[in-house]
């Protein structure tokens, strides 16, 4: 799935940090391909500061993250959560569509 930066670290921020130790593998696995790598650090000029994280206009390009099955299900879930506690924001949107939206397509 094409995911920019934004949205891999929206996805990363709602995994859970509980769950059964098969999942909790996969989830850390998953958070790996996820975070942003020490070339990306770099080429996107990423800064943190006060909490927040800035990246320059590369960091907008779209680029193919492998997600498997469980990890799918385990993001379907948690935006479904969010969903139902109405706690989705704008910055989730095209997270829930790319997750949501395709799979009832």
């Amino acid at each position: 799935m094409k995911l920019n930066m934004l949205e891999r670290l929206k996805i990363l921020q709602m995994l859970p940090e509980t769950g059964t130790f098969i999942t909790l593998n996969i989830i850390q696995k998953f958070k790996e391909s996820l975070a942003p790598t020490e070339k990306e650090l770099k080429d996107f000029e990423m800064v943190e500061k006060d909490g927040n994280i800035t990246w320059n206009k590369k960091g907008t390009e779209e680029i193919e993250i492998v997600i498997g099955e469980k990890a799918t299900d385990v993001v379907v879930e948690a935006l479904e959560k969010l969903d139902k506690e109405k706690k989705l924001t704008n910055q989730y949107l095209s997270v829930y569509e790319k997750f949501i939206k395709n799979k009832e397509e």
